[in-house]
């Protein structure tokens, strides 16, 4: 399956990382985020998220296939070069308590925990926490994705101050409309840190 799978490399937008079919210059904004620029700084992504690449996902996040996340991890370390350059710390996407004794893990910190031992980056597991239970995005479009996780994510108390000012990394696994990465960059922008950007190991795109 690995010739299948489609790495994202440019070009693709200066912003939010989709990747365009031909080159349109450095620089260069897709036209959702010239219409509504997204909550985060910039957004990189390692693959298409598609039907050739669904089951290392699925297999990583519910299957307990946690073996893989050094060999993400370097992958997340290729992708996201120029997001790390100045980074002050890395943080996962959080689960909610629940979901977490369930799952028995989070895939997000398990990246961001690889990530940071390949990069030297300083990981931030317990920076972001979920104050809200939300409900599985299967099914959901965007607007009801965002409805879901408004006001979902806080900044642990502990960690307002050392965050202040800070660049940050958001790791998540995959980023489909974006509604939980910007929840969680709203939250890390209410708490002062300067720069949001967010760095997963897939993203859907649409038209594909």
């Amino acid at each position: 399956c690995w010739p299948q799978i489609r790495f994202i490399a440019s070009p693709h937008c200066a912003r939010c990382g989709t990747p365009f079919p031909f080159d349109v210059g450095a620089g260069a904004y897709c036209g959702q985020c010239l219409e509504k620029p997204p909550e985060f700084d910039r957004a990189r992504s390692v693959f298409v998220y598609d039907e050739h690449s669904r089951d290392l996902i699925l297999s990583f996040k519910h299957g307990d296939a946690t073996h893989a996340a050094p060999g993400y991890g370097k992958w997340l370390a290729r992708a996201g070069f120029e997001l790390l350059a100045d980074a002050d710390f890395i943080v996962p996407v959080p689960l909610h308590r629940w979901r977490l004794f369930a799952r028995r893990y989070n895939q997000s910190a398990l990246l961001a925990h690889a990530l940071a031992k390949e990069t030297g980056r300083v990981a931030a597991p317990n920076a972001l926490i979920r104050i809200k239970k939300t409900k599985p995005h299967v099914d959901m479009g965007r607007s009801a994705r965002l409805r879901n996780v408004t006001g979902a994510f806080a900044v642990h108390p502990r960690w307002r101050e050392v965050l202040r000012g800070a660049n940050v990394v958001l790791i998540d696994d995959v980023l489909t409309t974006g509604a939980t990465v910007s929840s969680c960059a709203r939250a890390l922008r209410a708490a002062g840190v300067r720069r949001v950007d967010v760095l997963t190991l897939a993203r859907v795109v649409t038209g594909t």
